[in-house]
């Protein structure tokens, strides 16, 4: 599977653009701001139905227009697919398979599977627990649909559940029926999610491993309220608490991953370089899964590759991208001499791409 072309229209500084891609790597190169990582969100966008960057909709339409389009065609396995998104800045969106919307943006999840790799993952070990959860529901939308369907009707139940609670005087049989009806939810919800993990763990300690020459180790656990009994049994005992606070207190959405080096937190006794070494790692692995079950490559993004990484990991993260089980790769940077150097050090198909204030042109 791979990106074949994009036309774009008022997407963030990006008037218009009429992009023709390699099935293997494409090489984006412009100074800060100029559009090289607009270009890689719109791709993201073809496949999310969302910006990896832009919390709202509205940020994602040339601050000038209205509307932002994105047109993408595709070949899955030798058929051409059509993909377009029509986004309004007042929140309206349409998103289309070869000319049909979608009634539920849900449904296209999974048909594009996708990896990006971004200075901002830093926040998967800076930030709060919220950002991991993020990350193990960014792969699980992709890859269990069944996932989707129960995290969405929780996180339904939950919004409902929490409104109730701020009210006062309620009898809490009701509260106790909307428990039960979250449990089953709850319970798929934070077993998909360890399993996930369970999986994950080796694959990050195999990259990290590779990344790292093998210096230290590191290990990723799952943490859950659920570990401590019941859902419904566990919301029963909390449920004079929860009345003070007027919020649920336990369940999924409390959810964490620890990061660990040397069984310590990396984030506390990690260095920069070790930090950023598990980072890439846990982009990897959650690639080489997504890989396994779809039996075919997701699309990866490398957003400012070599943003406040040495040479050295760069080298070694190369080496691993580039072998054939990878498949087709967007690489970006903010020096045009760097990335002619890399075109000429490495081998195989390519395009590559140079952006100045949102105008694109091929090198």
């Amino acid at each position: 599977m791979y990106l074949k072309s994009i036309i774009l229209q008022n997407y963030k500084n990006i008037a218009a653009a009429s992009l023709e891609f390699s099935p293997k790597i494409n090489y984006i190169s412009g100074n800060n701001g100029a559009g090289k990582t607009n270009l890689l969100d719109a791709v993201y966008y073809l496949s999310m139905t969302k910006s990896f960057f832009s919390s709202s909709d509205r940020y994602v339409c040339k601050f000038d227009t209205d509307e932002a389009q994105i047109g993408g065609v595709y070949n899955i396995g030798g058929v051409e697919e059509r993909i377009g998104v029509s986004v309004r800045r007042n929140g309206t969106k349409i998103v289309r398979r070869n000319g049909r919307n979608y009634e539920r943006f849900s449904d296209h999840i999974g048909l594009l599977p996708i990896v990006m790799v971004s200075p901002a993952d830093s926040s998967l070990i800076h930030d709060s627990g919220d950002e991991r959860r993020k990350y193990l529901n960014f792969i699980l939308s992709q890859t269990d649909r069944a996932y989707l369907r129960h995290i969405q009707t929780y996180t339904h139940l939950l919004i409902r559940r929490n409104r109730l609670l701020k009210e006062d005087l309620l009898p809490d049989v009701l509260l106790d029926t909307i428990a039960e009806q979250m449990a089953p939810h709850a319970h798929y919800v934070s077993d998909t999610r360890r399993e996930l993990c369970n999986n994950l763990d080796p694959l990050v300690r195999e990259y990290y491993s590779r990344l790292s020459a093998g210096r230290e180790e590191v290990q990723i656990r799952y943490r859950t309220d659920l570990d401590n009994g019941d859902f419904s049994e566990l919301l029963l005992q909390d449920q004079e608490k929860e009345r003070i606070l007027k919020y649920t207190t336990l369940g999924p959405q409390r959810d964490d991953m620890t990061f660990l080096i040397e069984d310590h937190p990396i984030r506390n006794c990690g260095s920069q370089g070790q930090q950023k070494s598990f980072l890439l790692a846990m982009k990897l692995a959650q690639f080489s899964f997504m890989r396994r079950i779809y039996s075919k490559p997701p699309i990866l993004l490398l957003d400012d590759l070599f943003d406040k990484l040495d040479m050295e990991r760069v080298e070694s993260l190369l080496k691993i991208v580039l072998k054939d089980d990878f498949g087709q790769i967007f690489i970006s940077d903010s020096n045009k001499v760097r990335i002619e150097r890399l075109m000429e050090s490495l081998q195989g198909e390519s395009r590559s791409f140079e952006v100045e204030n949102g105008v694109f042109r091929s090198l």
